[in-house]
Formats: structure tokens, C-alpha cells, sequence
């Protein structure tokens, strides 16, 4: 829910401003789930090309998950009893995890392994949600100080062990944090704030022990929304003149970048071959209305 809540508010505003284009020699391919108003990758791609994201029937509507794959072929879902499902990962196994909200308005962590799901909350807290899975089964999350992990709550990032070990943690100087992601080598990238409301205003990387902040420079906002093994790290920044563009941070450069024509573009996760998934919103859209896309080397 995070990313995703985060990104309708920024698109309200987003597609009323004009776009940075830069000269790229990557190629983006549009990812628009059949019939949806709305389309939104949230996670991946995993080394066989599968991504996670949601799709809205009608624009702003409810989330529904899915998966497709690098041939573009979907897969449909929501978790029983859920009035929104929003997955946030898939690792090599298949394995997706991801938040859902049920009948009472609370966030709830899942795990999806096959057909089994799974739900997955922080001890005590209000409410909680995951946010990635490595491939040995450690998963990151965020837990929130109201039940629905809206934008109000003040946030916490979590790690769960494969022995099912919870451990929390904030960066230094932090009054809101969350996670988006952690490697198989156990980097952790997320987001966090430094003052007043739930806001993530800069990204940070944990890696053994050490916290780097993310920020891209000149910018107004960094999220950092995702990592991968060789700890690159995307997201979405906002530039002085209130614009939204991707970033990739790969040893300490940062590279901006936009889909095409875009107003909006925001990078979401990246495998260790360096393709990039994420999201785009078209000068024709309306308000809460968005595009995934996927960007090769």
C-alpha cells in the first residue's frame, strides 16, 4: 500500500506539470493489465521476467493484483476476504508478498506461495505490510501506527528472518520510515523522514550496519523504491520545478530518466540484470489514472 498510496497522491499533481525528457538508449515497453482504467507495476521483474503490480477497474477504484510475466501473459488475484490487494514483490520462487486491507479498514501483511496465502503482521502494531521477499525467504516490511497504514500513520521498517525472528529498526534522526526492499545479501533500501506527518522525504540504503541516505541531488523528494543484488537502487525524485522523474543510482552516479512523453515516471523495483519495472503517467490522463512499464538495458 505504501508505494501505491504515495504515488496517487503525487499523480493528482503530476500530470498538470511538464516533463524533463532526457536522451536514453533503454527500451521501455508499456504494461497496461486488459480492461483496466488503471495500471501500476509495484515490484520485480524476478530473473525470469515476472513482475507484481495492481490494476483498478475504474480509475482511483479498488486494487487487484497481479502478476505477468516478460511475455506479457497475466495473472489475476486478490486475497479472500480483502476489500484491496496490493502485492509488492515476487522473488525467483514465485513467492509474492504484498498488503491487503480487510472488512474492518486494517493493513495486513501476505505471503502468497503457490496457491496458499498467508497473512503476516508485525506483533502489536496497528497495522502492517509487506514489502519484499529475497530468495532465501527473508522478507522486509513496514509496520504503522493506524490500522489501515494510510497516509496519516507514522511508519516503521521490519525485517522477518526464515526463522520467523521479527526485527525493527529506524534510520538515525528518523520520525517515519519504511522499507521497499531487501537482497539476497540482506541490503535493505527504504524511505524515511526526518520531520512532522508520515512522509518519506529521502531514500536510505542499510547495508551491513551502515545507513547511506538517497537523495537525488537537487531534488525536493527522493523514494527510493527498490534494490537489487549489486545494490542499484531506483525510485522517483522531484525535481525544483515540482516535477516526478525515475532515477537509477548505481556506483554513487545517479542517471534520471523518464518513460517517453511522460509526465510522471516513477522506477519501482530492478533484477540484477538491471531491467527496471515501474510506472508512467501519459500528458492525456486523468488524475489517478497510471501506466507500468518495463525498461531494458
Amino acid at each position: 500500500m505504501i508505494k501505491v498510496v504515495r504515488f496517487l497522491a503525487i499523480c493528482t499533481i503530476g500530470v498538470a506539470l511538464a516533463t524533463l525528457s532526457i536522451a536514453s538508449a533503454q527500451t521501455y515497453t508499456a504494461v497496461n493489465y486488459p480492461g483496466a482504467a488503471s495500471t501500476i507495476i509495484v515490484g520485480g521483474p524476478n530473473l525470469e521476467g515476472t513482475s507484481v503490480g495492481v490494476y483498478n477497474i475504474t480509475a482511483g477504484g479498488v486494487n487487484h493484483g497481479f502478476a505477468v510475466t516478460a511475455k506479457g501473459e497475466f495473472t489475476a488475484f486478490d486475497v479472500p476476504g480483502a476489500t484491496n490487494t496490493t502485492p509488492n514483490f515476487i522473488n525467483l520462487e514465485g513467492v509474492i508478498v504484498g498488503s491487503y486491507i480487510d472488512s474492518a479498514g486494517t493493513s495486513h501483511g501476505f505471503v502468497l506461495n503457490g496457491k496458499k496465502y498467508t497473512t503476516v503482521d508485525y506483533p502489536g502494531a496497528a497495522g502492517s505490510e509487506l514489502t519484499s521477499i529475497n530468495d532465501l525467504g527473508e522478507m522486509s516490511g513496514t509496520y504503522c501506527s493506524d490500522a489501515a497504514c494510510d497516509a496519516s500513520a507514522t511508519l516503521h521498517g521490519f525485517l522477518l528472518s526464515q526463522r520467523g525472528v521479527f526485527t525493527s529498526f529506524d534510520p538515525p534522526g528518523a520520525t517515519s520510515s519504511g522499507t521497499s526492499t531487501v537482497s539476497l545479501l540482506g541490503a535493505v533500501v527504504g524511505n524515511y523522514a526526518t520531520s512532522g506527518g508520515s512522509g518519506q522525504g529521502l531514500g536510505y540504503l542499510l547495508f551491513w550496519g551502515k545507513y547511506t541516505t538517497i537523495n537525488f541531488p537537487g531534488s525536493s523528494f527522493t523514494f527510493a523504491g527498490g534494490g537489487n543484488l549489486q545494490n542499484n537502487i531506483v525510485g522517483l525524485y522531484t525535481d525544483a520545478a515540482g516535477n516526478n522523474h525515475g532515477f537509477l543510482l548505481s556506483n554513487g552516479s545517479y542517471e534520471s530518466f523518464d518513460y517517453p512523453e511522460a509526465v510522471f515516471t516513477e522506477a519501482t523495483g530492478i533484477n540484477a540484470l538491471g531491467v527496471v519495472v515501474g510506472l508512467y503517467v501519459s500528458p492525456s490522463d486523468p488524475p489517478n489514472v497510471g501506466h507500468g512499464f518495463v525498461r531494458t538495458p
